[in-house]
């Protein structure tokens, strides 16, 4: 859907453990993949496909390691000023899940930590213990669409007032134990929602992504496309709301021709989210709620 060609400038806004990165180079040649990530890990990864000429052929990949609401800033410091195409693939990559140490996974003891970079101060378990009860029910609510919002930061708060949290198998106990026993059994785990929320306060996931998409917007060239992954509903929202944004225009009814000066910016590729189908379900089970949205600068 990205429809890569030679010659091109590409963007991997999260280049996670380069799977996305290494298809673009496969498929183009003599171009360039810029690939950010917040991950000292994802860059160490980075730099041995940087290393292996069987995976770059003739292209170059440039390893940039910032949040990618920074895209634009840093791509005009290497006189990048327009790209061929942006792909996005949001949330907490698989290796930062499987990895106990940090601290994203409601079901393996570690810290409680869930920062996306490592040499931010602030991390789950500062949010955990220190942010006052109001706050705790705004993001359980707004981020994690948990109805029981107000007794888990009660409980948060009691157990708090004795000793420091900073277990995540503690936390997801407390969050299991202040949900009524009825509403255990369906849903999934309790404190998926809660991990969620909180992953999302510590790295400003969702204020990152709608600064990134104007930029985005503003880098990609004619004919260019972006492309976008999300895996939760609030992600999806905000892409589906910029792109709409951008390919609509308010004119008069009966109006012959769009002016110029009122043309939409994009034109939307994909009108309905792609989502996976029963093969790739099967293959990885973690795609169960990817929704792919993609969209045409014209």
């Amino acid at each position: 859907m990205l429809a890569p060609k030679d010659n091109g400038t590409y963007v991997d806004a999260t280049f996670g453990r380069g799977g996305h990165t290494k298809e673009l180079l496969s498929r183009v040649h003599n171009s360039t993949v810029y690939a950010f990530d917040r991950d000292e890990s994802a860059i160490e990864t980075g730099e041995e496909i940087e290393n292996d000429p069987k995976i770059i052929g003739d292209n170059k990949l440039v390893l940039i390691r910032d949040n990618f609401e920074n895209m634009q800033e840093r791509l005009n410091e290497l006189n990048v000023f327009e790209v061929t195409g942006i792909v996005y693939d949001l949330g907490v990559s698989s290796p930062q899940f499987d990895d106990a140490v940090r601290g994203f996974s409601y079901k393996k003891e570690a810290r409680l930590d869930m920062r996306m970079d490592q040499r931010q101060e602030l991390d789950a378990e500062k949010i955990v213990n220190d942010w006052p009860y109001n706050d705790l029910v705004r993001i359980f609510f707004k981020y994690g669409d948990e109805k029981f919002s107000k007794q888990i930061a009660r409980s948060i708060e009691r157990t708090r007032d004795d000793h420091r949290i900073t277990s995540t198998l503690e936390l997801a106990d407390i969050v299991k134990n202040s949900i009524p026993a009825a509403r255990r059994r369906t849903g999934g785990h309790p404190a998926k929602r809660i991990f969620q929320a909180i992953r999302i306060a510590v790295n400003d996931e969702l204020g990152s992504l709608e600064k990134s998409l104007t930029e985005a917007i503003d880098l990609i060239e004619t004919r260019g496309r972006i492309s976008v992954i999300t895996f939760q509903s609030l992600e999806d929202r905000i892409v589906k709301h910029t792109f709409k944004e951008e390919s609509e225009v308010d004119v008069p009814r009966g109006l012959p021709v769009i002016p110029k000066d009122i043309q939409p910016t994009l034109k939307l590729i994909t009108r309905k989210p792609i989502t996976p189908n029963d093969q790739e379900l099967e293959e990885n089970n973690r795609a169960h709620s990817a929704k792919l949205r993609v969209v045409e600068k014209i």
